[in-house]
């Protein structure tokens, strides 16, 4: 009985924790909740101050039997769990099993795996936090019940299987909202005129002004005057300002940062990213036993322990020199609500740097170490200070302007950003007459809002106060899962059927669908978890919300019994199509002539067009390979087949064909030409229909962030999405 034991969440992070307390401590892994809602029954009490009824989680039955057989035989029970909500409600339970057997049960709780935080935390063992085992409860219950409430709801007036979820269905209203401002932007046309002039060097300026007011070029015809006046006028410096301007350093991460950084530079999604981050924290072997690297990795507090300071203070210093070290710590304002309590994300050693960790964490793993570990010592240096020069040269009536950086000292970007590149002007004075290497033109177009990556839908729902650091990723999945968003190149689509439901809930539901109600309903819940409100009127509060608005729903809210509108038109008679359902499933109907047509987001796009050889209605058919595609339904007398970038020209001189898009064996697509196998042009990014500058062609190719003529090689910024 001498031992004790620890129960933590995983086997990694077991490793890890028994490595540093020794061998009078038995760690055993709960591998996660061991109990849950019943998975078959909605599981709360509506009538008993909506008291959940947890149960174990089938398959549990067994880990659970031997953890109670070791708390039988060892002296008292320590729970390591995960220090938040979650880990708290772990511990709850674990608590309520064990007690029995072994009333000495205490909780530990650390914000990093280290020798000195784990053996600080079990020399002040504590209890279980009820507030936070109730914030948990009444996040658990209120999902449990807009889920069991109202999607039901939804089998029945739409179809079986589809689901509304407290915040998932308010995160795709955001990417359903941002959609429509799409489908209703009027793209306006531009020109750029831009003069690359010398003055020992050359450097490029922006045509802004005429006659001294701001000045848009909205035809092509300004645009050659423009440049015509550029060509034919002195360029004169006409006025020259200098000043100095500093950027303080940015804050350590927090779990959004982490998130939108990781998916930025590497394309991760959010998912990926906490479950690397997850083993860095808890673990990773370097050849003698598993360290845990970072800090906790769901935080949104930018809060940094005076010991951590202490550490970076003196690695900077004695790494990069006084210059680079503030006279005292930065410290960076935390967001409304965040928990602070919790640490930033940082590397738990400093002198672990990046590079000495190379061949030693996966190269996933050393990607998110290293942003952890940049972020957090450049948050911690001097600001990065330059010299902003900006100059307007005269040219007639019209006025260009130039704009320069010079770095007068690098500050925090040394780590960040060490290889920037910043173009300077040369010296300039007014009255100096500068040389005309080159005018040019344009022709550019402003663009619709970009839809939603996994990175700026986390910003988003950050920003509105919807959700926390522990469900971003949860809330990305669910959408996917439920195929009311999909994913094209890194970018959110909302699926005709996702428009349906978010249409339906938002006219029925119409608080449980607004942004700041669900915000309020996020503050309520940290109430809780300090203690302020009891849980169950937090529960009782939005309860009384959702009745109401169900009980109006149930009869108000249209059914695919009756017909649901659509707002899409008939191809055949120009009448509104209903959304019905029979018992294959559902269909369109048209409801003023006999059109009917099978339901798919294909068929959406399908309904839209007509056949541009013969006027026919277009369809949607299947392959041999079983694909879906949109073609003519007078085939056989019209061969007409859909190909989205069919008004797109082969890049190649005198080829005369088309772009195709095309499915390789190993499902990935790609851009070919028409006259395959004359022609052997590919590629496998996406053109942009934004003409080149150079050879006119009316396409680009995106290249990750630049556009990149396939004709040319003209390669520039790419802007818009």
């Amino acid at each position: 009985m001498s031992k004790k034991l620890v129960i933590v969440e995983s086997p990694a992070k077991a490793r890890t924790i028994g490595k540093y307390l020794g061998k009078d401590y038995l760690v055993k892994a709960s591998m996660g909740h061991i109990k849950d809602l019943p998975k078959n029954d909605m599981g709360v009490d509506i009538e008993n101050r909506f008291l959940p009824h947890y149960e174990v989680i089938p398959g549990k039955e067994k880990v659970l039997r031997e953890i109670k057989e070791a708390a039988g035989r060892t002296s008292s029970v320590f729970l390591a769990t995960d220090p938040d909500r979650e880990g708290e409600a772990i511990s709850y339970h674990l608590k309520e099993e064990v007690e029995p057997v072994n009333p000495e049960v205490y909780r530990v709780m650390f914000h990093e795996i280290t020798a000195r935080a784990v053996k600080e935390a079990f020399s002040h063992p504590s209890s279980v936090d009820m507030n936070r085992v109730k914030a948990q409860w009444a996040r658990r219950v209120l999902d449990r019940l807009v889920g069991y409430l109202i999607s039901p709801l939804l089998w029945k007036k739409v179809k079986g299987g589809l689901s509304a979820g407290r915040v998932q269905s308010v995160a795709l209203r955001m990417i359903c909202e941002r959609e429509d401002k799409r489908d209703k932007f009027v793209p306006e046309v531009y020109w750029v005129v831009e003069a690359r002039l010398k003055k020992g060097k050359e450097f490029t300026a922006r045509l802004t002004r005429k006659g001294g007011r701001k000045y848009r070029i909205t035809s092509e015809e300004e645009a050659s005057q423009a440049i015509q006046a550029v060509k034919t006028h002195d360029l004169t410096v006409e006025k020259v300002t200098s000043r100095e301007k500093e950027r303080k350093a940015p804050p350590p991460l927090i779990t959004s940062t982490l998130q939108q950084e990781a998916f930025r530079l590497y394309r991760f999604p959010v998912k990926k990213t906490m479950q690397i981050a997850q083993r860095l924290y808890e673990g990773v072997d370097l050849g003698d036993g598993p360290v845990g690297l970072i800090t906790y990795m769901r935080t949104d507090s930018f809060r940094v322990s005076p010991e951590a300071l202490r550490a970076v203070r003196k690695f900077i210093k004695e790494k990069y020199g006084d210059d680079y070290l503030p006279s005292r710590a930065n410290q960076f304002k935390a967001k409304k609500g965040a928990q602070e309590a919790h640490e930033a994300i940082r590397p738990t050693y400093v002198e672990m740097t990046p590079e000495s960790l190379r061949g030693k964490l996966s190269p996933e793993e050393l990607k998110i170490y290293a942003l952890v570990w940049k972020r957090f010592v450049a948050s911690q240096m001097k600001p990065y200070r330059y010299r902003e020069t900006r100059a307007e040269i005269r040219a007639g009536e019209y006025t260009l302007e130039s704009e320069g950086k010079q770095t007068l000292f690098p500050g925090f970007r040394r780590i960040l950003e060490p290889s920037f590149r910043e173009e300077d002007l040369p010296p300039l004075e007014t009255g100096d007459v500068l040389e005309l290497v080159d005018v040019t033109s344009q022709r550019k177009e402003t663009q619709p809002p970009p839809r939603f990556t996994e990175a700026s839908l986390v910003k988003e729902l950050e920003e509105k106060g919807i959700g926390r650091p522990s469900t971003y990723a949860s809330i990305i999945s669910t959408i996917q899962d439920r195929t009311y968003v999909r994913k094209e190149r890194g970018k959110f689509i909302p699926t005709f059927l996702g428009r349906l439901v978010v249409r339906l809930l938002e006219e029925s539901f119409p608080d449980i669908m607004d942004y700041r109600y669900t915000a309020e309903v996020e503050e309520e819940l940290d109430r809780v978890e300090r203690g302020e409100v009891e849980w169950s009127e937090v529960v009782g509060k939005f309860f009384s919300t959702l009745e109401s608005n169900l009980n109006k729903a149930q009869e108000n809210m249209p059914s695919v019994t009756q017909g649901i509108k659509t707002g899409l038109k008939c191809p055949a008679c120009g009448g509104e199509l209903l959304l019905k359902r029979s018992r294959f499933g559902l269909y369109f109907q048209c409801d003023s002539c006999q059109y009917k047509s099978q339901f798919s987001d294909l068929i959406v796009e399908a309904i839209k067009m007509k056949c541009p050889r013969c006027g026919s209605p277009m369809t949607v058919k299947r392959s041999r390979r079983g694909e879906e595609f949109i073609a003519c339904s007078n085939y056989p007398s019209c061969n007409y087949i859909y190909n989205e970038t069919e008004d797109l020209p082969c890049p190649k001189e005198g080829c005369g064909g088309h772009l195709v898009k095309r499915r390789g064996r190993k499902g990935r697509y790609f851009y070919g030409c028409s006259n395959y196998p004359n022609c052997d042009f590919i590629t496998p990014y996406a053109p942009v229909r934004e003409p080149c500058p150079q050879c006119g062609l009316p396409y680009m190719l995106k290249r990750g962030r630049k556009l990149v003529c396939p004709r040319c090689g003209h390669e520039e910024k790419a802007h818009g999405s």
